[in-house]
């Protein structure tokens, strides 16, 4: 498919793409203590909001004055202003937290442009999808292994891939074929690297974006040239990110959701993608579909 062709209405279309495939790690699914959801009136009458991150530069992350940057702090920066919630108290947690911080009410909202999956859809309720992005892979400068893509973990028994705690990765690479003893997982990017030299595991495995970041922070690691994209059931692998809340905040979602949409038709929401990283395909498919669909993608 030629992603240039891609419209820039939002809309929802199955168009062949099967996503129902991602099942959602199990520290996401279980059920989890809740706690009522501040109303969008309360938020607006004490002005302020928490707002979570997982730390993840370009997604969502603090930087060294405590404030949120990325593309999710930013643009969320901005709805937040026009809903006339204008102090946000940013909050670092890891990413697999994230969903039962807010089942637990320990923040109000995350920034972290999590992937929009069906199981996630069941506990906390999802924007419109705010960035769409691929995978990547990370490995040790030179590439000893000769690692290619996420299909070789499948292929070959001699080589391992570490995944980011709670993210989607594990579930591409079962999809693949990939059995669980040759994976392993860290709590935080930042260990990906000291994971690869430590010969813990021969690559690190997240989305295209996460690891392009990663492989400037040192010569020891790079970023595996000519990569592409998994397929799974013939379909490339995409996730559209989104902000989360908890889900009883459907007043909260629905006008935070109402300004986010009219603000994706501005130049000023494209700036914030294209300047932490995006690129102009990755800024078009975030229009391809609606978060209901994508919520909907089940076997």
């Amino acid at each position: 498919m030629d992603e240039r062709k891609i419209g820039g209405t939002p809309r929802g279309n199955s168009a062949g793409m099967h996503l129902a495939w991602l099942a959602v790690p199990l520290a996401l699914t279980l059920a989890a203590p809740t706690a009522q959801a501040a109303s969008l009136e309360e938020l607006r009458q004490q002005g302020s909001i928490r707002v979570a991150v997982a730390d993840e530069v370009p997604y969502g992350y603090l930087d060294d004055d405590g404030q949120g940057q990325g593309a999710g702090p930013e643009v969320a920066r901005h709805v937040l202003d026009e809903l006339g919630i204008d102090d946000i108290e940013w909050v670092t947690t890891s990413f697999g937290d994230l969903i039962a911080g807010l089942e637990e009410g320990r923040f109000d909202m995350a920034a972290a442009e999590m992937a929009i999956r069906p199981e996630r859809c069941e506990r906390v309720l999802f924007s419109a999808p705010n960035t769409s992005y691929g995978e990547g892979l990370l490995v040790r400068a030179t590439n000893p292994l000769d690692i290619r893509g996420y299909e070789d973990f499948a292929r070959r028994d001699d080589i391992s891939v570490a995944v980011l705690e709670g993210a989607t990765q594990v579930d591409i690479l079962r999809a693949l074929g990939v059995p669980d003893e040759r994976m392993s997982t860290i709590e935080a990017n930042d260990a990906a690297i000291e994971t690869l030299l430590s010969d813990r595991a021969d690559a690190y495995a997240g989305t295209g974006l996460t690891v392009s970041q990663l492989g400037d922070q040192s010569p020891e690691v790079e970023v595996v040239e000519g990569f592409k994209d998994p397929k799974v059931d013939g379909e490339i692998v995409r996730s559209w990110g989104g902000f989360t809340f908890p889900d009883d905040a459907g007043t909260l979602r629905d006008a935070f959701d109402e300004t986010l949409t009219d603000y994706r038709h501005t130049q000023a929401w494209e700036d914030t993608l294209t300047r932490h990283g995006f690129t102009q395909d990755d800024v078009l498919n975030a229009f391809r579909f609606e978060t209901e669909w994508l919520c909907s993608q089940r076997e």
